[in-house]
């Protein structure tokens, strides 16, 4: 499975699915469309929604 990383467009702080996010409770290998909608960036607060897919 081919993972995908997702950027903050207010701060630029990247959320690589490979890696997950462990020390916001989102498990390595949670795919984007897992993380709960309520999330928020760790950096700025940002929403989901304010995240856009990247080509790393």
């Amino acid at each position: 499975m081919e993972t995908k990383t997702w950027m903050c467009l207010i701060c630029g702080w990247l959320y690589d699915e490979a890696t997950g996010a462990p020390e916001d409770g989102i498990a390595p290998g949670t795919p984007w469309e897992q993380v709960p909608m309520n999330w928020t960036c760790p950096e700025c607060g940002a929403r989901k929604e304010d995240f856009e897919m990247v080509q790393i």
